[in-house]
Parts: C-alpha cells; sequence; structure tokens
C-alpha cells in the first residue's frame, strides 16, 4: 500500500483515521445467489487492519456471508463513524455501507475522469481502492484532474494520485498498479473501471468478469472532449435489492370490505403512492385478523385512497379498526450482456435530453469509430485537423455501412467534426459529471442499492461551444494548463474565462466541487479576473465526509477561507478573495452596488430556499446570470438564470412542507415523525428556550414583567408560568435534584397525560356525530410502567438530568454515566400518585395553532404569577443565570440525541408506534438533508459545462439546459430553460429583468413627465411602504418640484446609506385610457 506524504503543490491537512469501515453483512432473507453480487476482499490485510476501529458484532455465516468465491468475511464488524457519514448514511442506510466498506475496486486510467471517480469513492468509504496507469502527468491533464500539478510533469499517473485520495478518507486502503494489467488481476476486485482503454483489451477484460464467478462488474467509461459514455456489465444475473432507494409507502387504512376481491379504503391524511401489481403487506388490523399473517399480498385498480387485493375476504372476520398497509420492495433480476454482444445489440439507449433522440446511436458508433481511429493511427484525432476529423468521418461510415440492420439513415458530420476536434482532451465538467455517474454505478455494483444503468449512456455538450465558428488554429496548444481545453474552445474564450469576475454564495459540498473545477477551467485565474466566495458557516466532522477540500484539523475554521486556501493549491494563478458575510441585506455595505454591477457570473451554492431567492433578487436587479444547483441524496437539479432570456429562480416555487397539526402533535401521533418533532420542540422549550426567557427576565425584571402585563393573553401567562416553574418547583441545586427532574418528567409524559388523554377520551369515545372517537388515523395510547431494568428508561432519566444540571451549572458526577449506579439513585425518587381530573381541555381542533387556551381572568393571573415570581427572585443569588442548551445533533458526547430519541421512543412505545435507532432520530429530528458526494458531482459539472455558454455570452436561450437527474434510477432530463414573461406597450417591450433607470437627480414633476413622454400615467409612487406621490391627494402636488432623493428623505424619513447612489421605488401606472399598466421598478440616481 503507497501511502506517501502529499506533494508541496497540494497541502492539504490529512483527515485523521476515522471510526470507519465495517465488513461486509447482507440481509439474512437473501439468498446466496443474491449475496454473490456483493463479493468482498477475502483478508483484510495488516495495514488495513491497524486503520480500522474493530467493534463486536453478529456472526456472518451460511447464506449471510458476503464473499468474493474465495473465503467468507469473518464474524467482526467495523464500527460505522456515524458523525462521519450521517449524511451518507441518510441515503444508503447501515448495510449498504457495510458492503461498501468491504469492496475493493480497481480504477484504470487516471486522468481527469479517473481522479473524479476515485475521489467519489474514497469519500463513500470502500475498503480499497486500486489506481491503475502506465503514462505519465501530461500539461493536458492539468483541464481535467486535481490530483496532479506541475511539478509532477512526467511522474507516473497513479503514483501521484495516491497521496492526494489517501488524504481524503485514510480508512481507504490506496495502492497502485504501473504496469499493464493482465486480466486475472481483476479477480482481486469486485468491480472495475475503465476510462482509458481500446476496445479490444475492454472486451477480453468484460469477457473475463462476465464468467467470473461470482461475476466482476465491469465498467467501461470515457470522456473525451464534449462527449462521454458509459457502458455498464454487472454478470449475467444482478439483484437490484433496492431499485430506488425510496422508503417504502405506507397507507392508514379505513375500511376493509367483505368482498372477492376486497376493496381497501385508506384516510385521506395523504394521497397513496401505491402503483398497480406492487406488493403490500397489512399490519395491526383489528378485526379482519387473517391479514395481519405478513404476507405479501398484491394490488390492483390503485387510486389516490384505495386499492383492492386479490383475494376473497368474504368469509373473513368484519373490519373493525386501524391497520397499517406496507409497500413491499421487490428485488428485481438484470441479465446484462457482456460487451462484445452489447455493441452489435445495444438494446435502449438511456437518454438525457429528449432533443437529442436521435443522438445515442450515432455517438454509439462514433465511439467505435474513433477506437479504430486510434488504434490504426496511434494517436486520437488533432484538434483542429480537418483530415483526422475527415478520415473520423469515413471510418463512422464504414462501420455503419457494415450493420447488418439498424444503420443510420445520416451521419451529422459537424457533430462528428467536434467529436474529433476534443477527442484528445478530458476537460473537468465532463469528468465531473461522468465522475459522479460512474461512482455511483461503482456503489450499485458493490451494494445492490440503486438500478443500475442498463447498459450504455451517451451525452454531449456541443451547445457548450462558443456560438461563432472557432479557428481552427485558435485550438492549437499554447503549451499550458488549459491546452485540453484550448483544444475545445480555443484560446479567445480561455481568456474570457481567465479574465471572469465571479461571485460563488457557499462554500460547503457544492461550494468545494464547483472551486476545484474553475480552478481546473481557470476560471478568474487571469489578471483581470477575480473570484469572491462567501460562506459564514464553519466547518464540522460531518462535512468531511462530501466537502473534499477540508479535513478534520480544519474543523471549526471558517469555511470559506480554508476551501479559499485549497482551491489555491489546485490552481496557483486563481485569483479568490474568501469572506465570511452571509450574503443578505444586512451585508449590502459589502456586496455594494459596484460589486455587483462588476460581476460575470454568481454562482450559488446554497442549501436553503430563503437564500436562494435573496440572491435571485439580486441577481435580477443587477440583470447577473444565476447558475443554480441543488442536490438530495441521489437526486440533483441545475436551473440556468439569464438574463432576458429565462424566468428567474423565484418565478417557480416547490410547494411548502406539510406539516402535523399542533393536537396531532402533542396528543394523537400516528407515525414516528411525529414523535419526533414533539420531542425535538421538547428538548427546546426545556432547555432552551425557558432557560433564555428565565435570563431575559432576571437581567431586566422590570421591563420583563411590564411586557408581559401588557400582553397580558394566555402566551404570556403559559411563559411566565413556565419561568415560574423553573425558579420554583423544578429549580435544582444539586445532581440529584435533577435526576429527580428527570424521573418525574418520565412520569408526565409517558404515564400521566396519557392516563389523562385516555380518560378525557376512553377507548369507546365517540365523536358529537356518534362516530368512533378512536379512528384511524388516531391510534389509542397505553401508559408506560418505569422500570429500572428497562435500560431505554434509564437511559432516558440519565440524558434528561445530564442536560438539566448543565442548564443549572451543577457538577455532573463520574457516577452519573454508569447505568448500574445512576439506576440506584433514580430509585431514590419518590414518585407521588396520579389521579385524572375531570373537564380537563385537551385540544382536537386540527386548526389550532396553539395549545394555550385564552381566559377571562389571564390578567389576574399573570398579576399573581408575577408576585410569586418576584418573590423567587429574591432568594437567588446575585447573578444567578441559567445556561439554555442550543440544540446540537452532530456531537456524540453531548447527551442531546439521546434525549431526543428518548422523548420520541417513549412517546412512540405510547402509541405503539415503531421506535428508531438514535441515527434515524438524528436524521428526522436533526432534519439533516440527505447527501452524497456522486451527485454533488454530477450536479457541478453540469454547471459548469453551462458557465462555457455564459462566459462566451451569445447563446440563445434553446443553448442552455436545466437538468434534473435522478442516479438511483437512473433518470436524466435535460430541458431548455422556461422563456422569461415578456410584456409589451406600445413600442416598447419589458420583463421581470429590466429596471428603468433616471439619472441627474430628478424632482418629482420631472419623474412623471418622464414617464408621460412614455405613454404611462403614474398615479402613485412608493419607496418601501412611504406612498411619496398619490394623485388623489391635493397636498401631494406640493412635493412637484422637491427632488425624489429630498423626499425619499423627508417623507419616508430614510438615510440613505453612503455607499449607494439609487433608490428605487415602485410607480403605478396607466395608459390614457385609464387601463393599468405594469411597469419596471425604476432607480433613482443622485448625486
Amino acid at each position: 500500500m503507497s501511502n506517501s506524504n502529499s506533494s508541496p503543490d497540494f497541502m492539504l491537512p490529512v483527515k485523521r483515521t476515522a471510526a470507519g469501515a465495517a465488513l461486509g453483512f447482507v440481509d439474512s432473507e437473501l439468498t446466496k445467489k443474491h449475496c454473490t453480487n456483493f463479493a468482498s476482499a477475502a483478508a483484510t490485510s495488516s495495514a488495513a487492519s491497524s486503520t480500522f476501529n474493530m467493534a463486536g458484532g453478529d456472526s456472518i455465516n451460511g447464506n449471510n456471508g458476503v464473499t468474493n468465491g474465495k473465503a467468507p468475511i469473518g464474524g467482526a464488524q467495523l464500527e460505522i463513524d456515524e458523525d462521519l457519514h450521517s449524511r451518507q448514511l441518510a441515503v444508503y442506510g447501515r448495510e449498504t455501507m457495510r458492503r461498501l466498506f468491504a469492496s475493493n475496486i480497481l480504477i484504470s486510467g487516471m486522468q481527469g475522469l479517473g481522479a473524479e471517480i476515485a475521489k467519489n469513492l474514497v469519500l463513500a468509504g470502500v475498503k480499497s481502492v486500486t489506481l491503475h496507469d502506465t503514462g505519465t502527468v501530461e500539461l493536458w491533464d492539468f483541464s481535467g484532474s486535481f490530483l496532479s500539478s506541475e511539478e509532477d510533469l512526467g511522474k507516473n499517473r497513479a503514483l501521484v494520485s495516491v497521496p492526494k485520495l489517501q488524504e481524503l478518507n485514510n480508512t481507504v486502503i490506496i495502492s497502485t498498479i504501473t504496469t499493464e494489467l493482465t486480466k486475472e488481476q481483476l479477480s482481486d476486485f469486485q468491480a472495475v473501471v475503465f476510462t482509458d482503454i481500446s476496445l479490444e483489451k475492454a472486451i477480453e477484460f468484460d469477457d473475463y468478469c462476465h464468467q467470473h464467478q461470482p461475476p466482476i462488474a465491469f465498467i467501461k467509461s470515457e470522456v473525451r472532449g464534449l462527449f462521454g459514455s458509459v457502458f455498464c456489465d454487472f454478470g449475467p444475473e444482478f439483484t437490484v435489492l433496492d431499485v430506488d432507494g425510496e422508503e417504502p409507502h405506507t397507507g392508514i387504512i379505513a375500511s376493509i370490505s367483505n368482498d372477492n376481491p376486497a376493496i381497501v379504503s385508506c384516510v385521506d391524511d395523504e394521497r397513496l403512492e401505491f402503483q398497480d401489481g406492487e406488493l403490500v403487506v397489512f399490519s395491526e388490523v383489528l378485526g379482519m385478523t387473517e391479514l395481519n399473517d405478513r404476507k405479501p399480498r398484491r394490488i390492483k385498480n390503485a387510486r389516490p385512497y384505495s386499492f383492492t387485493i386479490e383475494e376473497d375476504t368474504s368469509n373473513y372476520a368484519g373490519y373493525e379498526r386501524g391497520g397499517i398497509v406496507t409497500q413491499v420492495k421487490e428485488p428485481k433480476v438484470l441479465k446484462f450482456k457482456p460487451l462484445q454482444q452489447a455493441l452489435k445489440d445495444p438494446g435502449d439507449f438511456l437518454l438525457s435530453d429528449f432533443s437529442k433522440f436521435d443522438r445515442p446511436p450515432l455517438l454509439h458508433l462514433a465511439f467505435q469509430a474513433l477506437d479504430k481511429f486510434t488504434v490504426e493511427v496511434g494517436r486520437p484525432p488533432l484538434a483542429g485537423s480537418e483530415e483526422d476529423a475527415q478520415k473520423l468521418i469515413a471510418l463512422l461510415a464504414d462501420i455503419n455501412n457494415s450493420l447488418p440492420d439498424g444503420r443510420l439513415e445520416e451521419i451529422d458530420p459537424k457533430l462528428i467534426r467536434s467529436f474529433a476536434f476534443g477527442a484528445r482532451a478530458v476537460l473537468n465538467p465532463m469528468a465531473a459529471m461522468f465522475g459522479g455517474i460512474v461512482g455511483q454505478e461503482v456503489v450499485k455494483a458493490c451494494s445492490g442499492k440503486f438500478h443500475p444503468l442498463f447498459q450504455f449512456f451517451y451525452f454531449d455538450s456541443v451547445e457548450s461551444l462558443p456560438t461563432e465558428s472557432v479557428d481552427p488554429n485558435d485550438l492549437r496548444p499554447l503549451n499550458s494548463r488549459y491546452d485540453a481545453q484550448i483544444s475545445v474552445f480555443g484560446s479567445k474564450l480561455q481568456k474570457k474565462l481567465e479574465d471572469a469576475k465571479v461571485f460563488m454564495v457557499g462554500s460547503g459540498a457544492l461550494g468545494c466541487e464547483f472551486l476545484k473545477n474553475v480552478a481546473l477551467m481557470g476560471v478568474s485565474c487571469g489578471d483581470g479576473g477575480k473570484l469572491t466566495i462567501t460562506d459564514d458557516d464553519v466547518i464540522e466532522k460531518s462535512n468531511l465526509s462530501r466537502q473534499f477540500l477540508f479535513r478534520d484539523w480544519n474543523i471549526g475554521q471558517a469555511k470559506s477561507t480554508v476551501a479559499a486556501t485549497a482551491a489555491s493549491f489546485i490552481n496557483r494563478r486563481l485569483n479568490i478573495e474568501a469572506l465570511q458575510n452571509r450574503a443578505s441585506p444586512e451585508s449590502e455595505s459589502v456586496f455594494d452596488d459596484t460589486f455587483w454591477e462588476n460581476l460575470s457570473v454568481v454562482i450559488n451554492a446554497l442549501d436553503n430556499v430563503n437564500a436562494r431567492l435573496y440572491i435571485d433578487q439580486r441577481c435580477l436587479y443587477f440583470q447577473r446570470a444565476l447558475l443554480e444547483s441543488g442536490t438530495l441524496g441521489a437526486k440533483c437539479n441545475t436551473q440556468m438564470v439569464i438574463p432576458h432570456l429565462t424566468e428567474n429562480y423565484g418565478a417557480s416555487r416547490d410547494p411548502p412542507e406539510k406539516q402535523a397539526p399542533m393536537c396531532t402533535l402533542h396528543s394523537f401521533p400516528h407515525n414516528i415523525h411525529h414523535c419526533l418533532t414533539w420531542a425535538r420542540s421538547e428538548f427546546e422549550g426545556l432547555l432552551e428556550k425557558t432557560p433564555t426567557e428565565v435570563n431575559v427576565y432576571l437581567k431586566k425584571p422590570s421591563e420583563y414583567i411590564s411586557a408581559m402585563k401588557q400582553a397580558g393573553d394566555a402566551q404570556a401567562r403559559d411563559t411566565l408560568e413556565r419561568v415560574l416553574e423553573c425558579l420554583d418547583s423544578d429549580k435544582c441545586d444539586t445532581f440529584q435534584d435533577c435526576i429527580t427532574w428527570a424521573r418525574l418528567k418520565f412520569e408526565d409524559y409517558f404515564a400521566n397525560r396519557v392516563k389523562q388523554l385516555t380518560y378525557t377520551f376512553p377507548e369507546d369515545a365517540a365523536t358529537n356525530n356518534g362516530a368512533r372517537f378512536w379512528s384511524a388515523p388516531k391510534r389509542f395510547p397505553r401508559p408506560l410502567e418505569f422500570s429500572n431494568q428497562d435500560l431505554s428508561h434509564i437511559n432516558f432519566v440519565m440524558a434528561g438530568a445530564i442536560l438539566r444540571a448543565e442548564a443549572f451549572g451543577i457538577p455532573i458526577p463520574n457516577w452519573a454515566k454508569s447505568s448500574e449506579k445512576f439506576a440506584e439513585a433514580v430509585d431514590k425518587v419518590m414518585v407521588p400518585d396520579f389521579l385524572p381530573k375531570n373537564n380537563v381541555r385537551i385540544v382536537t381542533d386540527e386548526a389550532a395553532t396553539s395549545l394555550a387556551t385564552a381566559s377571562m381572568d389571564d390578567a389576574d393571573v399573570i398579576n399573581e404569577l408575577v408576585m410569586k415570581l418576584e418573590a423567587c427572585r429574591e432568594k437567588l443569588a446575585p447573578g444567578y443565570k441559567m445556561n439554555p442548551i442550543q440544540f446540537e445533533k452532530d456531537d456524540d458526547t453531548n447527551y442531546h440525541m439521546e434525549l431526543v430519541t428518548g422523548l420520541a421512543n417513549m412517546r412512540a412505545r405510547n402509541y405503539s408506534i415503531p421506535e428508531v435507532d438514535k441515527l434515524k432520530a438524528k436524521l428526522i429530528a436533526g432534519k439533516i438533508i440527505p447527501a452524497i458526494a456522486t451527485s454533488t458531482a454530477m450536479a457541478t459539472g453540469l454547471v459548469c459545462l453551462e458557465l462555457y455558454k455564459v462566459i462566451d455570452g451569445s447563446h440563445k436561450i434553446e443553448d442552455y439546459r436545466n437538468t434534473f437527474a435522478n442516479l438511483a434510477l437512473p433518470l436524466f432530463s435535460m430541458a431548455e430553460p422556461v422563456p422569461t414573461k415578456v410584456i409589451k406597450y406600445q413600442d416598447m417591450s419589458w420583463s421581470v429583468w429590466d429596471r428603468w433607470i433616471l439619472k441627474g437627480s430628478p424632482t418629482l414633476r420631472e419623474l412623471l413627465q418622464w414617464l408621460k413622454n412614455k405613454g404611462l400615467n403614474a398615479y402613485s409612487i412608493s419607496f418601501g411602504s412611504c406612498l411619496l406621490f398619490n394623485s388623489m391627494f391635493p397636498k401631494h402636488k406640493e412635493r412637484m418640484d422637491k427632488k425624489m432623493v429630498d423626499l425619499v428623505k423627508d417623507v419616508a424619513k430614510f438615510e440613505l446609506p453612503p455607499y449607494r447612489s439609487h433608490f428605487d421605488v415602485v410607480i403605478a401606472c396607466e395608459d390614457d385610457e385609464d387601463n393599468d399598466v405594469d411597469i419596471p421598478q425604476v432607480s433613482v440616481y443622485y448625486e
């Protein structure tokens, strides 16, 4: 295993060994045939064993063993570092991760595409990656690969790649092969990837892999200029365990008929997602218990809220209530053809762009012709060589003519000419895109998670070429690091890229990939260029599995600064400035008018909608192109926002996320999401909001009390009750007090409240219209009885006590974290008996937004609470304050997730809802966005293909592409952006992109006349929320000769900032026939 120190040109700090990989394990119901798809390494080397953190685990034997046909993996499982891999675990789950951690991968060809694939797999955490390349680093490599630099020229590509890849993840064994490969060497791997191989050799290797027992997944991928291809062969029979990675669909049953076939109706809480022919299982059905046998049943006639099952239930017991129906995800067996056969009979090609539906068959032949050209001539076609292009076209025509059937009627010579000119170039955007696709295919091959690409995929982005014809002489190499890119686009566009002024917003996962891409492309690397990146966030451990420019000793440092430094090592010519400002109205003195007006393009690398909308509005205002993208697990999307051509980002919105009613969360949960939402809310109320309120009160008691008395409502009353409780009955002075508080909270939450609820609404309760109260989706709860023998009970109290002690500043004794000793302390707590009360009001209205109920005597109650609160305050020591605890999901030592998980699972136990482990709880309660490196890489590659068009500056809307992709399916859907809506009036036209500008510090009269000259009669002028002029108000005519800038200062009372030279007004206009005319925003410039 090669693991030399990093070379000086790429001085990124090394990531420490993480608690890392887990050895292979597959679901117990898999057959031996299924298991052979997921072969793993024969034995862990001594070098690897020192890297991995071993943990005890279930033994693996028999059909559960994952094998490569040599020896089964041993019994111990390796621990997954959930802090590091939490976002990836949210996509793959533990079992897929364990299969990955047991997988050995070969990557042959370490130019740009090989580098991207290796990066993605090392970040994913496979067991080992072997890099194969017999070639040496050339200048041409620098347009595609971040793993080599000028100091590496002449050195073997594979060898120079090792130290920089090893930095990404020390748990992955990285080794090299620098001599010619033999097919026998392939038997050491579960998947092999070739990025630079002749067709003859590829066929030989693929035949060996296809026939090997178990089969070895074979992937061949190429990037040639703006063209790319992928071929996958995972063997004669490959089992896909999970075709889409989505959670199984479920429904809450409302009724089941005694019929043949039986009709199943579900509550109209949410539409059913079932499809005809799918299998489902039933559970928790009362009455018709025959369906609870867990036998999968096939459904038909799927409707939004009902379906039928092919079963005669006529003689079954009658349905009473309850029941859950859950989709059964069926494995799918794919039969791959070997490459030699697939070349002749490729089947259906995976399409990405329906406007190019006839392109894949042509590219299928073009890549074969290129291979033939390279074999005959000994090199790929030269950029700008018409002779080479014509030879390639002739070879393609010969191949086409030799086909027995399925010949192409027409060959596009212009397209093949572009293909020939870029045949030697590996461009970074293409490498990033295909590196994401191929990296994901390797994961599928090793795990059975997601549907493989079956079997060919071809792609081109010829629209990225300059709109004007490029002189062949402009494609010639200049002996620079950008020669490969110049061979495709020409030196003129290269100069434009280098002089671009770019604003990148965000430096997380997307930002790191973008920085690497633009550095390799040479964007902002010239004397006139500049890249400004901003991000107000700091690096956390969970970032390290995707945000590949960061290392663990950067944790706590500013993301933008670290990322900018790392990008500068990739290309020392990069002119970059890193800022830590949040892009928002508050930072407009930093990102002022001059800043925005000088920009060439804006690249968003954000993770929230509000920030995207703000940047979108700024780009609209200053008429700057915005390149937008986002990821969600294996999905990604890109949107091009181009001035005067496309609609803006904010023009269309996703529907708001459905929120559970307040009463459901507090009294009638029916799924674990409800329980976790409630748990997170309780955590924040008990440990953050109430202690914060206490401190606000103690800091300025008189002002606080006055504000509460003035409010005088139910919310103020409830707040005062919580503050008083915290300083009086629930105040803790010792750690034993904290244990008592936590133990009584258990009793209150999981016993007493449930007893009160079921006392108020017994199991046979009915609604006002006589229907059963506890009907679906409501679940009837049962109180819990505390037991110090139940570790989940003890853990809940322990987490609660420790966090309560932290909030009160009480030292935590060492014995507190010993379950045995802690249980003894819990036994000392006296728990009072509970008697349910009559006339307790429990909110059942789903429209209610608060549980607080107003009453006539709120003011009197508040006065009484204030008196008690003041009496408590007098007993406190001077300077007394609490320590509010802000929820932090990613620190496994702080007990936050222990408490939230405990709260949620005990509540789930009350309502017979399946419980979850801490990781699943973290994903839901922490609102963690699932994320993997592959979809991030693909999204940024696609965006950078569009960046060429933006910098060129003369492309039409039909040249741009928005993309939605789902690597799990896989699905690629590319389409033209939606054009902007144009308003026409007389001989003028405008869109949302337009802003009318009036200079010279005009008066109100001059502004009105300026509009009159356009055929518009202004009747209202506003600045913000202030009305500066309205034709209905006679007094406003006195303002006619005042300068607009003075009206803003005097009427609106607005102090114009020194960094602004204009202000904006909204003007309502009508035409001469009194019809309203919507005009653009008007900017008035002043001196």
